[in-house]
């Protein structure tokens, strides 16, 4: 795809790789809107020159706000980057089931929802694309991540049939997925990690030439184990 001159959303931008993503696609001619939820960072986003819609996307309402905010607006891009996760570990106690909830609605429903209501904008460009940002362990579950493991492979499953689905129009769809990355959601994790900066400029070179899946850094090893043996990947993966 060529960037120059599209529209994009792009959910979660504040912060993480989304911070990343929306920068660099502004270097190559994007204009580029985001989504918040924390003052502090929108604030930072909107002094940085985005367009940032305040809107949690781990509730339904948090869709609506961002239907509002675009106001009609043609978008060619479509980013769904936003995503948490959530401690559902029944070894460290019951989990919160609220927070589990607004896991789910956040990584798997937002994503298909803003899927759909956007569908008629990016049918009517003349070329768009559909990025959804799932994970590594989309592919093989660890064991202390339950929740948002389910919520990636959801993703994915999604991602994949949706490609069929459009392959015989003019929306390309990109699944990019990441290895464990240097955000805030993994501050408290002692694995080697890639730098933000890195996974964004794969995934934009990803989207440049319409690949399928933009599998980044360790996630290609992975791949290729799977593709040999999805059992194995798994037994290596699960105490990841």
């Amino acid at each position: 795809m060529r960037l120059q001159g599209k529209v994009a959303l792009v959910t979660g931008g504040t912060d993480g790789i989304g911070a990343r993503l929306v920068r660099q696609l502004r270097d190559k001619g994007v204009t580029v809107i985001t989504t918040g939820r924390t003052a502090d960072r929108i604030a930072a986003a909107r002094a940085d020159g985005f367009e940032v819609i305040e809107a949690d996307l781990s509730l339904p309402e948090g869709v609506d706000a961002v239907l509002a905010g675009l106001a009609g607006r043609e978008i060619a891009i479509l980013v769904n980057n936003a995503g948490a996760g959530t401690d559902h570990d029944f070894r460290n106690g019951a989990p919160d089931l609220a927070s589990t909830d607004r896991t789910i609605f956040l990584n798997l429903h937002a994503p298909i929802h803003l899927v759909a209501r956007l569908m008629p904008v990016l049918r009517a460009q003349p070329e768009a694309m559909i990025v959804n940002v799932t994970s590594g362990l989309g592919i093989a579950p660890n064991g202390g991540g339950a929740v948002y493991c389910a919520t990636k492979a959801g993703l994915r499953s999604y991602t994949m049939a949706l490609r069929y689905q459009l392959k015989d129009t003019a929306i390309h769809v990109l699944e990019a997925l990441p290895p464990v990355v240097d955000t805030q959601m993994t501050a408290g994790r002692a694995n080697r990690k890639m730098a933000p900066d890195e996974c964004a400029r794969q995934i934009i070179m990803a989207m440049e030439r319409n690949a399928d899946e933009a599998s980044v850094g360790m996630v290609k090893l992975l791949q290729l184990v799977h593709s040999i043996s999805p059992a194995l990947a798994r037994r290596i993966m699960i105490r990841f």
